[in-house]
């Protein structure tokens, strides 16, 4: 396992395998940037040729590899590209790709810039996240990771850089359990088996002294059925892996803050009798990432001893097709009472969301988020790499602020009021659970989901697009599950917390 260190060192005097700084483009052409400021002292006036030889830019996402031939105390430099600027963002993307660069070196060094906690913290993320790889499956899984890397930094003994590169370690702790959970087979994480790695989740991080308390308990199908959970049931009737709802409570001393959050668990989505096209349903196993998301959220927050109660609802499903499974046409009711006419069973995420999005209001937090990998709309609306957001306006900009804080991209969409008129359409049950019409289809399912939030000051996070990457790595994104919202949502209750 990698070992993270934090040092205030040289990049020039550092005896690593491999030094890795930035490169600007700059108004003149590619330049270091801050933290490699003593490479190009080292090279001197041969920087700029040298520079020029290997064709660098400085343009975001750019890698190159150059011998150093003794001029630095590493034999390997590795210059990433940063873009115009070094925010934040772009040094986190720079740090992931580095990370893919140097494999089976014993020691990397960053000198990325890397001079204020916001800097430090893009470093660590940046570099875990990009060299995460998921080989559970893999028949020869080598590791190809270091053993040590060491981000360099001249406010290494500052507290608040020392405790930005340790909240961020946590925090791509709780990224890559999310990737692991959405990378994993669906035949081998049906809900009890969700459910019962979430349990063993919980336990981890409250084990041993001086550890936080979570309160956790799971619902089977004979207490959902008890609670009157029509909508989890429902969409999980075609299955033969009964359902589940897992519920979390975090509730420190001194909160002064309530936070609810609530995440779509659908283990595999087969669009039941309303099936779905073949092509891409291998990717129907990443349709609980908003849960995976939500549940490592919660726990990194424990774990960061953040003073704010947290309440969340997980719902877990499979939907699957059989004798027993849920017809277009009929009507379910969910926990509460509203009765719901089902008109597509491909569109079953609301549905489990519903009953969870009731019980959460029913613990009266002051801020309620649900995260989910929701419509196909917003993907055509955003694209495969922008979440779409939702809700209560001030709500919805606490979420946008986080998001930029953590690095992630979300968009603000409306929920126009005419879509009230639409969900209301059926003949027969109090809501419309889908209308068929091609347009709007997202903001459609916002309006559902408004419904059962009884209220509250509520987001919903649709994150079908950028939660799964059926592509390369790019920057800190692997391919396959993301781990998107996690980080803005650690952020949300940090920022919800300090608000006092």
């Amino acid at each position: 396992m990698t070992s993270y260190t934090l040092r205030n060192a040289s990049p020039a005097k550092t005896k690593t395998d491999v030094v890795v700084v930035g490169v600007l483009q700059g108004a003149d052409g590619p330049e270091l940037a801050d933290g490699g400021s003593d490479v190009a002292k080292a090279y001197g006036r041969k920087l700029r040729p040298l520079l020029a030889t290997l064709g660098v830019t400085g343009k975001a996402g750019e890698v190159v590899k150059a011998p150093t031939a003794g001029v630095i105390g590493s034999p390997l430099l590795v210059l990433v590209g940063l873009g115009k600027e070094a925010t934040p963002a772009a040094v986190r993307r720079a740090a992931g790709a580095a990370a893919r660069s140097a494999t089976n070196a014993a020691s990397v060094a960053l000198g990325l810039p890397a001079g204020t906690p916001e800097l430090v913290r893009a470093v660590v993320e940046g570099h875990r996240l990009g060299g995460y790889a998921f080989t559970a499956y893999k028949k020869e899984s080598k590791d190809s990771a270091p053993a040590e890397v060491v981000v360099l930094s001249p406010a290494a003994r500052r507290k608040d850089a020392t405790a930005a590169f340790e909240e961020a370690q946590v925090v791509a702790d709780a990224v890559a359990v999310t990737r692991d959970w959405v990378n994993t087979p669906p035949g081998d994480l049906r809900p009890p088996a969700f459910a019962d790695a979430v349990v063993a989740a919980t336990k981890e991080v409250t084990k041993g002294r001086g550890a936080p308390k979570i309160g956790l308990t799971v619902h089977d199908e004979h207490s959902l059925a008890e609670l009157g959970c029509g909508g989890i049931l429902g969409v999980g009737a075609g299955s033969d892996a009964p359902p589940r709802l897992v519920e979390l409570s975090y509730a420190p001393r001194g909160a002064k803050h309530h936070l609810a959050l609530v995440g779509k668990g659908i283990t595999f989505d087969s669009g039941g009798l309303s099936i779905k096209p073949a092509q891409s349903m291998h990717e129907m196993k990443s349709d609980m990432a908003g849960a995976a998301a939500v549940v490592q959220a919660t726990l990194a927050i424990a774990r960061l001893g953040l003073p704010i109660r947290v309440s969340t609802f997980v719902p877990m499903a499979e939907n699957m097709i059989s004798g027993n499974a849920t017809r277009p046409g009929d009507v379910l009711t969910m926990y509460g009472g509203t009765t719901v006419e089902i008109l597509n069973t491909d569109a079953e995420g609301r549905l489990v969301l519903a009953d969870a999005m009731v019980r959460a209001t029913e613990q009266q937090p002051d801020t309620l988020l649900d995260v989910a990998t929701l419509t196909g709309h917003m993907v055509v609306a955003l694209g495969d790499k922008v979440a779409g957001v939702m809700g209560s306006e001030a709500v919805v900009q606490d979420v946008l602020d986080a998001a930029l804080e953590a690095g992630e991209e979300f968009w603000p969409m409306p929920i126009p009021e005419h879509m009230s008129e639409r969900i209301r359409s059926s003949k027969i049950a109090d809501l419309a659970q889908h209308d068929w019409i091609r347009w709007g289809g997202g903001l459609y399912a916002a309006a559902f989901l408004r419904e059962f939030t009884a209220g509250l000051p509520w987001a919903h996070l649709d994150i079908a697009g950028p939660s799964f990457s059926s592509g390369g790595p790019s920057g800190h994104v692997t391919s396959g599950g993301t781990g998107v919202a996690v980080a803005t949502l650690i952020d949300y209750a940090r920022a919800l917390a300090a608000k006092g």
